[in-house]
């Protein structure tokens, strides 16, 4: 007899904002055996969360009406042993901290595959899950370290040139680019 890695209760909560991605991984995860059920904004999240909290959640961290941070917050709240995994397109080492601090199990960066996201999610507690297939690039590190150091300093951007030693207009042209692959 096969064990579920899921378990019992395979209910996932999926917060994106993003709607086509959005269907595309709640399809890919109901393939993978889990009962899914979306939310594209904060207060859906949250309304979800309270009414019918799932074992397992996917949770994207910048969402039109707010932070996927408060929807992890409110699972924690209802069902504290849920597994939380945050998603984001604009990840930063800063927001990964705040997110693991508040319950998040893992933090992915997008675009995350849907295997990327199942392992995040089933990786036993204390375990480290492996690694990624696809690690980032240089332009990437580079990229995630500029972001850490610019939400250090609260978003100025001043600041975050003088700290990296780079020229103003220069960061401004970075930050306005979307993050490399």
């Amino acid at each position: 007899m096969e064990v579920n890695p899921i378990g019992d209760d395979n209910t996932l909560l999926l917060v994106d904002d993003d709607e086509p991605f959005l269907r595309r991984l709640a399809k890919a995860m109901e393939k993978r055996g889990f009962a899914v059920e979306t939310a594209d904004c904060v207060a859906a999240g949250k309304a979800i969360a309270t009414a019918r909290p799932p074992a397992y959640a996917v949770v994207d961290l910048r969402l039109e009406d707010g932070t996927g941070l408060d929807v992890v917050e409110t699972l924690r709240e209802h069902r504290p042993e849920s597994r939380i995994v945050v998603l984001t397109g604009y990840g930063a080492i800063a927001t990964a901290v705040a997110a693991v601090k508040i319950g998040a199990t893992d933090y992915l960066s997008k675009p995350a595959d849907a295997t990327d996201v199942m392992n995040a999610l089933l990786t036993p507690e204390g375990a480290i899950p492996p690694a990624p297939e696809n690690p980032m690039s240089a332009d990437r590190v580079r990229w995630e370290h500029i972001q850490r150091v610019y939400e250090l300093c609260d978003r100025n951007v001043s600041e975050t040139a003088r700290r990296l030693n780079m020229h103003r207009r220069t960061l401004q042209r970075i930050l306005a680019k979307r993050s490399p692959r």
